[in-house]
């Protein structure tokens, strides 16, 4: 197994006027096609964590390694790139665009990145709204669709570019208990058949307990992993 993210030692800092330590020598791995969950109670620095693991936070000391490469001294620029291309993002809110099209809004971050031309992304977008079962959706627009379809509508959206790990910040946080287990089993689905790497911050124990590992943290440390 290969090892798709790693952290040696992270800590940050707030300084507001006065230090607080928020995150104290994070250390973990993540193979490829791991399905991990990172619990705590709120204000235990999960969602901080999240931030720095995803390169949109770069304050802070310690090695984060992903994919190999060590993301320390790297511009914006290439950390943009390498956020959008490596790593797939699926939040507590859908953040979709209403006035698109549920195959537009797939479609967006593939765009973005420009690899491919627009042909190949709508198939590409069709593709992945297929393994999701949620094909039929793509030419509804996104306001037109319940909540736990908008959160499979954000996954599909997630996986555009081929991610090598998926990265989730309470993704079931504002769902109800039916449409929490069809994003947890999209998940484990993604997890079990195509190998996809998932990392996914939660306070829902029925949903940690459901991965393969769970990581607890506890006042900006990690107690269990």
């Amino acid at each position: 197994m290969s090892v798709i993210l790693q952290t040696t030692d992270i800590c940050k800092n707030f300084h507001d006027p006065v230090t607080v330590e928020i995150l104290h020598n994070i250390s973990f791995t993540v193979q490829k096609g791991e399905f991990v969950s990172i619990m705590g109670k709120s204000g235990c620095g999960k969602s901080t964590l999240l931030y720095i693991l995803s390169t949109m936070d770069t304050d802070y000391t310690g090695q984060l390694i992903i994919d190999g490469e060590s993301m320390e001294n790297r511009k914006e620029k290439e950390l943009a790139r390498i956020r959008n291309k490596k790593i797939g993002f699926v939040f507590q809110f859908h953040y979709l665009l209403n006035e698109f099209t549920v195959l537009k809004n797939v479609m967006l971050p593939a765009l973005r990145l420009g690899e491919f031309s627009e042909a190949e992304i709508v198939d590409k977008a069709m593709k992945k709204l297929d393994i999701l079962g949620i094909k039929e959706l793509a030419e509804k627009k996104a306001n037109q669709l319940s909540g736990g379809q908008k959160q499979r509508v954000a996954i599909a959206r997630s996986l555009i570019n081929d991610p090598i790990i998926i990265m989730g910040d309470e993704p079931t946080g504002n769902l109800d208990k039916k449409n929490s287990q069809i994003v947890f089993d999209t998940f484990s689905q993604l997890s079990k058949e195509f190998q996809q790497t998932l990392l996914i911050v939660t306070h829902d124990p029925a949903f940690a307990e459901g991965t393969q590992r769970i990581i607890e943290m506890e006042d900006g440390k990690i107690v269990k992993q």
